[in-house]
């Protein structure tokens, strides 16, 4: 049940993660001359800057919301390093043009240092100039006045604070347009629709305290070391209390078997690491529903199912059985590729246990039936029992530190009606009826000229998308497009608008210099402390203090204050009325206690549905057919090539769309222009190890590509996101509007004479 890796070894050790490598990087990055400024910031008293199981807020920058201290993490050393670089030279824009901007890569972006001044590309020029922050506020004010409001929309990312997000959707609702964008939408909004369906709420129902109440865990898609390091302190805590942790990952990736922690520094130091992983399950991409309905009817049979728990909580019980019982074991298997026995040895693990937390990431949510595998998941969690009570339950492992709180914000093309009956009640009118775009209906739109006006709070929205030439083309249909950004990005030399870009410098997280709040993954909301920025001379604008300009400029004193906006204590009060369960937001600054939103985590069974009951649903066992070569072109005689099922991640060293380190020494993947694939697989199709191939999508092609073997389900292979995006078209969940970035058809076939990376 736990396969060793095959394959040869990767330069770190394959078969475990963390230990001396996060131990060193912290050592160089806090000892480097920057140490000093990186120290003062690690300790401010604001949220992490990097995942939604970040650290900080008033009980200072080391503690998580119980208090307990050395929480950092290597991935939050590494942002914080980023945003404390120089002001990109002025030179780098006066001198080099656009072309050359665009063969840069991400790392090499963000290396170019913080943006200290507004700048503008206009139409017909080469070059992004610098202008005024007067300039700024009249020609944006100009570009959204002058649309109807439905060619209008913003995207943003979760790298902001709930003030702005809050600002950003009531600018854009008074105005009359729903079309907020988030990047949520390319992540985790299976989870959210899922989970509002079964359970009423969209977010995990599991609190910090209650995972430590847990004695089993599974985690279905995630690659916790590198993406949630310190989800990694709590499993091995729970691995000590003789819990249990069942993983399911189609890559065998080293960090969950064992890990070396920097809060247990004597084992990481020694190189043992810690156990994580009791069962590790390496499933076909995308076969997750399979999987679920294989441990479902395993408990069934078993005698397994919580019977009591079920009859007394849920509906649409009797509708899931029967679809279980018709689900025939041959089918299951053949779709998910593990055996009857490897699932029935697994739910009879999980029925030993006596509360548990299913955890998933995006590998659970990349799908076209993203949905169903997040329904899959809770109906699990209610057929044991396990939800609605301490230790256990559903938490979805959200990535970006404040992407939830987004969604709290109302930055959502799915409203919820409370919600929207307080913001009309505070505007006076009601909001427009018109369906906004989600972040793939933007592109789309965008794509057919009829989006006219972006705002990019934060994020990169060209390269976070599927079909990078469909992003690139349809970006450079929309007039004007304004990014507030702390750095450069890709995006902000590929994603261009055809009239004029604004490139607009803001204050990071702990250098804005007022509070601001952001909400964590588990539902927990911090207050984070004002703060300078060491760029002593740069133009910095905070996001609060450029929404709240824009929207006088567009609405005028009436029916809100907007002029008042700028004053953040006025707009968290005003969130506290809009807000359901932020009402404890209004006195935050008074009593300094940060909260848990109210409603989400579920301590007794009685759930946020109309009728207090979970609301079931039958899952679709997925079509997982691949194409044949021919669909791709075809194979020429005699050359060596295969089709696979690709997998596109993060790298060891990176955050999002951000490369901090190009190599990913513990895949064994040195460079960016790889791919890992099974060692059967390279051997069977007359590839090899180490050597030069083509890989074409459906959508565009990648050359120069070096094999890597590796741990790797057989039919299955992985590249590195955002590189990878070019290859794919976008295949949606109807249910989410999520693309599939975790199951991409691709031909891949030796390369002649290829040039070495």
């Amino acid at each position: 049940m736990t396969p060793s890796p095959s394959g040869p070894p990767a330069p770190e050790d394959a078969t475990s993660g963390g230990g001396w490598p996060l131990i060193d990087g912290w050592a160089r990055a806090t000892l480097s001359p920057a140490g000093p400024r990186l120290w003062q910031t690690l300790t401010h008293k604001s949220a992490c800057l990097s995942c939604a199981w970040g650290t900080g807020g008033q009980n200072g920058g080391f503690r998580d919301e119980s208090g307990e201290p050395l929480q950092r993490c290597l991935k939050s050393v590494e942002a914080i390093s980023a945003e404390l670089q120089p002001a990109v030279p002025q030179s780098v824009f006066a001198d080099r043009d656009m072309e050359e901007l665009r063969q840069l890569t991400s790392a090499e972006c963000d290396r170019l240092g913080r943006l200290d001044r507004p700048l503008i590309l206009r139409e017909g020029r080469r070059h992004y100039e610098p202008l005024s922050w007067d300039e700024v506020h009249a020609l944006a004010a100009a570009a959204f006045r002058k649309p109807a409001p439905e060619r209008v929309a913003s995207y943003s990312s979760g790298r902001s604070s709930n003030e702005a997000a809050w600002l950003l959707q009531l600018l854009l609702r008074a105005l009359g347009s729903n079309n907020l964008a988030d990047c949520s939408d390319l992540c985790h909004a299976p989870s959210t629709v899922g989970l509002s369906e079964v359970f009423g709420s969209g977010t995990s129902n599991v609190s910090l305290e209650g995972l430590r109440k847990a004695d089993g865990v599974v985690l279905v898609g995630s690659n916790a070391p590198a993406n949630h390091p310190r989800l990694m302190n709590e499993l091995i805590r729970l691995r000590e209390r003789g819990g249990t942790v069942i993983v399911i990952n189609p890559l065998l990736e080293g960090g969950l078997l064992r890990f070396g922690s920097p809060a247990f520094p004597i084992r990481s130091m020694l190189g043992a690491g810690s156990a994580i992983a009791s069962l590790f399950l390496q499933p076909n991409p995308g076969s997750d529903v399979a999987v679920f309905l294989g441990l479902q009817k395993a408990l069934l049979e078993s005698g397994a199912i919580a019977w009591d728990f079920v009859k007394a909580h849920a509906d649409g019980w009797p509708e899931l059985i029967a679809q279980i019982e018709g689900t025939s074991w041959e089918a299951i298997t053949t779709c998910c590729g593990l055996s009857r026995e490897e699932l029935a040895h697994t739910a009879s693990r999980l029925a030993a246990c006596r509360a548990v937390v299913f955890a998933w990431a995006m590998g659970i949510t990349h799908h076209a039936n993203g949905t169903d595998n997040v329904r899959a998941i809770a109906n699990t969690a209610v057929l044991t029992g396990n939800v609605g009570r301490p230790g256990a339950g559903a938490m979805p492992i959200r990535g970006h530190s404040n992407v939830q709180g987004f969604g709290s914000m109302g930055v959502t093309v799915r409203l919820r009606e409370p919600m929207r009956l307080a913001l009309e009640r505070l505007l006076g009118q009601p909001l427009s009826p018109v369906q906004g775009f989600d972040t793939r209906a933007l592109i789309e739109a965008a794509d057919r000229g009829v989006v006219e006006t972006l705002l990019c709070l934060g994020g990169n929205l060209f390269g976070a998308n599927p079909d990078s030439g469909q992003a690139r083309r349809a970006l450079g249909k929309i007039d004007t497009i304004v990014y507030l950004a702390t750095k450069p990005n890709m995006g902000h030399f590929h994603g261009l608008g055809a009239r004029q870009t604004l490139l607009l410098p803001v204050f990071n997280r702990f250098e804005t210099p007022h509070r601001t709040t952001v909400e964590s993954g588990n539902n927990w909301v911090r207050l984070n402390e004002p703060g300078t920025s060491h760029l002593r001379t740069a133009q910095l604008i905070s996001e609060v203090d450029f929404l709240a300009e824009l929207a006088h400029r567009l609405h005028g004193d009436a029916p809100v204050d907007w002029r008042r906006l700028h004053d953040v204590i006025y707009v968290r009060a005003l969130i506290a009325r809009t807000v359901p369960g932020y009402e404890a937001l209004a006195s935050i600054d008074e009593s300094r206690r940060e909260f848990e939103v109210a409603g989400r985590v579920f301590h007794q069974p009685r759930f946020a549905t109309p009728n207090g009951r979970a609301q079931l649903a039958t899952t679709p066992l997925p079509e997982l057919t691949l194409p044949q070569a021919d669909h791709f072109g075809g194979l020429a005689p005699g050359e060596s090539g295969l089709v696979l099922s690709l997998i596109t991640a993060r790298s060891y060293g990176q955050h999002n769309t951000v490369v901090y380190k190009a190599a990913d020494r513990t895949r064994g993947m040195l460079h960016r222009q790889t791919i890992l694939m099974n060692p059967e697989d390279i051997a069977q199709s007359g590839l090899t190890a180490h050597g030069r191939v083509h890989v074409q999508g459906e959508a565009g092609s990648l050359t120069d590509i070096e094999v890597i073997p590796g741990s790797i389900r057989r039919g299955a292979a992985l590249m590195f996101y955002p590189e990878a995006n070019v290859l794919m078209r976008p295949v949606i969940d109807p249910d989410s509007g999520t693309p599939a970035f975790k199951r991409v058809p691709v031909l891949v076939r030796e390369q002649r004479d290829a040039r070495v990376p």
